[in-house]
């Protein structure tokens, strides 16, 4: 796991935290929301990819 993932999570927490909030005072709570959860989408997919490949590394080391 290096930095360039925490960056990464951490860019699309605040674009969508920043659009949210802006969606938020616009009177559009309903977008804002599902801005959020788009975010949280991409953000477990991320995750889900770094874990797939955090098995594979446990794979090849115990040679299973």
């Amino acid at each position: 796991m290096d930095v360039g993932l925490i960056l990464r999570v951490a860019g699309v927490g605040i674009l969508v935290a920043v659009a949210a909030q802006i969606l938020s005072k616009s009177g559009r709570d309903e977008q804002a929301t599902l801005v959020t959860v788009a975010g949280l989408v991409v953000v477990f997919f991320i995750l889900v990819q770094e874990i797939g490949h955090l098995f594979d590394t446990v794979r090849d080391i115990f040679g299973f």
